[in-house]
C-alpha cells in the first residue's frame, strides 16, 4: 500500500517532479503583463510611479526567469524523461526561448533608458505586445505538455 502524501511535507513540495516548474512560472508571466499594462497607463496619464511600477515589475520577471528555465528543463528530464523534442514539447521549448528572450530584451531596453533617463518612444509598446503574445502562446503550449489542455 502507497504511504499517503501531504500537501504539507516539505519534502513531497521540494522533490515533486513537475510541480515547481508549473507553480513558478506564473510569477514572471504575471510581472511581464503587469509591467507591460503598468508601462501603458503611465503612458496614457503620465505618471512617473506606474513607469516605475512598470520597470520594477519588468526587473521581477527577468530575474523570476532563471529559476523558472532550471525547473523546466528538470521537469523534461524527470517528468517527461527526458523524451525527444518533437511536437507540443518542441513548440514549447521553441515558444519558451522566444519568449525568454523578449522579456529579456525587452528589461534591456527599459534599463538602458532608463539609465540614460530617455523616453521609451510610444511604438515601442508592439514590442511588449509581442512579448505578451509569446508568452501566451507558450503557456498554451505549456498546457498541452503538461496534460491540462490535452494528452501531454
Amino acid at each position: 500500500m502507497e504511504a499517503l502524501i501531504s500537501p504539507f511535507n516539505l519534502k513531497t513540495v521540494i522533490l515533486a517532479k513537475h510541480a515547481q516548474h508549473v507553480v513558478l512560472i506564473h510569477f514572471p508571466i504575471a510581472l511581464y503583463i503587469s509591467a507591460v499594462l503598468f508601462r501603458f497607463l503611465a503612458r496614457r496619464t503620465g505618471s512617473v510611479t506606474m513607469a516605475e511600477a512598470a520597470y520594477y515589475n519588468l526587473s521581477g520577471s527577468a530575474v523570476c526567469l532563471f529559476p523558472v528555465l532550471i525547473t523546466g528543463v528538470l521537469a523534461w528530464q524527470l517528468q517527461l524523461e527526458g523524451q525527444k523534442l518533437h511536437g507540443p514539447l518542441l513548440l514549447h521549448v521553441l515558444s519558451a526561448c522566444a519568449s525568454t528572450g523578449m522579456i529579456w530584451v525587452v528589461w534591456w531596453i527599459h534599463y538602458r533608458v532608463r539609465k540614460h533617463k530617455t523616453p521609451l518612444p510610444g511604438r515601442f509598446f508592439v514590442i511588449e505586445i509581442v512579448g505578451v503574445v509569446a508568452i501566451t502562446l507558450t503557456a498554451h503550449l505549456g498546457g498541452f505538455v503538461s496534460g491540462v489542455n490535452g494528452s501531454g
